[in-house]
């Protein structure tokens, strides 16, 4: 039997070529989307210890490879969801709230705020409230998690995972889909701190209101800028100086490349932008809702923004009796067309999970946003060269170049197309077919 054909007996069977670090693999005569230069109608990819070794129409295949019949295929770099949970823990665990104790009713005076803060501080870093600035996503992964074999079913390759919990979420970390275990499956960490802005404050107690999240976060920062000046003070010349004393939730701020702030209607957009040049950091905006509105917000600032494929839609149990108002109404009809406009105005913009329920929805969502007005090609790049420049990973993902990671995804078709189907994917230079997955949980009163 011929290389070839044992290839194609394997492929069959959903058995891997060769572990991961050892494959020499070649997917020739496959039409090519490099997502960073032109289509390749006719050419191969060559793959070799989990690395892009050779793209285009005329790459020399060396007598050890495995070989991939392409002819009929779509090659896509790994699909990439910018912020997501898959593989984070969904139970209370690592990333549940840590809330600070009530020392008594909320502060209605400058004293009584400033006894708050005194009680707060005497507790340690763990007991600033709603703040697990230091916890990182690569820590809570799980590499048995059903939702990764989700995600890898639908053509998804990484993901850059936040925790969710908290107004400091923690840290991102970007992670293939993939691996026997955790630290094999890391790409890139930290790779920015995830705020959140929950409606209600903190659990009632202060602050309790937006502007005062808003204060708490600005006061993280200005504090974070101190601690980083006095630790800087005494590394220089500890003689006759005080220790400054260790925080981890101002350590873990500090160590965060860049923000990432919530910001889905226009004037969210706006506040956000605000607020962010005030904290003198790297900032990405995630929603946009109402991008079609705050596009040349964006553009001014040059803020890039992350937007959900979970379109805005009517209230399942809304009284069909009521009139909804006609900016709602306008806001679900055009929030597709955002990325269109983001695009015309030189906005990066990259598509992520959001509260889409299974992957496998996820490029009909996207189709969505061409049928909007954005082309096909800047769609693809919203699925995996942009988020990869936006965390500062194109390096090493995002497109089909030479020296990056063998992340491709492979179809029978084109990406967006709803009759196309996923073929298989590589991770880090192993295949994987679409698996089974595991049957969704049944309530006891539907059984």
């Amino acid at each position: 039997m011929t290389r070839n054909l044992v290839l194609m007996a394997m492929l069959a069977s959903g058995i891997r070529a060769q572990p991961v670090g050892t494959a020499v693999i070649a997917i020739r005569d496959a039409r090519i989307h490099s997502a960073s230069g032109p289509v390749i109608a006719k050419g191969t990819v060559l793959v070799r210890n989990g690395l892009i070794e050779a793209v285009g129409d005329k790459v020399t295949i060396p007598p050890e490879a495995w070989i991939v019949e392409g002819a009929g295929l779509n090659v896509y770099p790994g699909l990439i969801d910018p912020l997501s949970t898959w593989g984070q823990p969904t139970a209370a665990g690592a990333g549940r709230p840590i809330q600070a104790p009530a020392p008594g009713p909320t502060p209605t005076t400058p004293a009584q705020l400033e006894q708050r803060i005194q009680t707060l501080d005497e507790g340690g870093p763990e007991e600033r409230p709603s703040n697990t600035s230091w916890v990182r996503a690569a820590d809570l992964l799980d590499p048995k998690s059903a939702t990764l074999v989700s995600a890898r079913n639908a053509g998804y390759t990484t993901a850059i995972g936040f925790p969710m919990t908290n107004v400091f979420a923690g840290q991102g970390s970007a992670y293939n889909l993939a691996g026997a275990r955790a630290g094999l499956m890391v790409v890139g960490d930290p790779v920015g701190q995830m705020i959140t802005l929950p409606a209600r404050g903190f659990g009632g107690t202060f602050p309790g209101s937006l502007m005062g999240i808003l204060s708490y976060v600005r006061q993280i920062y200005i504090d974070a800028d101190y601690y980083k000046a006095a630790q800087a003070l005494y590394a220089q010349n500890p003689v006759g100086l005080q220790r400054p004393a260790y925080d981890r939730a101002l350590d873990g701020v500090i160590a965060s490349p860049r923000i990432l702030l919530p910001a889905g209607r226009f004037a969210e957009i706006d506040r956000m932008l605000r607020f962010g040049k005030e904290m003198k950091q790297p900032l990405v905006l995630y929603g946009g809702a109402e991008a079609f509105r705050g596009a040349s917000l964006l553009a001014a600032a040059k803020v890039p923004m992350l937007v959900n494929l979970r379109w805005p839609e009517r209230e399942r149990d809304l009284d069909p009796f009521i009139k909804e108002p006609l900016r709602t109404l306008e806001t679900r009809d055009l929030a597709p067309s955002g990325p269109a406009e983001l695009v015309k105005v030189g906005v990066k913009f990259a598509f992520y999970s959001g509260g889409v329920e299974r992957p496998a929805e996820l490029r009909k969502a996207g189709k969505k946003a061409i049928d909007a007005g954005l082309s096909r090609e800047e769609a693809l790049k919203g699925l995996t060269l942009y988020p990869a420049q936006i965390f500062g990973l194109d390096n090493r993902l995002g497109s089909i170049e030479v020296g990056k990671i063998a992340n491709l995804t492979i179809m029978d078709g084109d990406l967006f197309d709803e009759k196309s189907k996923l073929k298989f994917t590589l991770i880090d230079g192993s295949k994987y077919e679409p698996a089974p997955e595991a049957a969704p949980a049944t309530p006891e009163s539907n059984r």
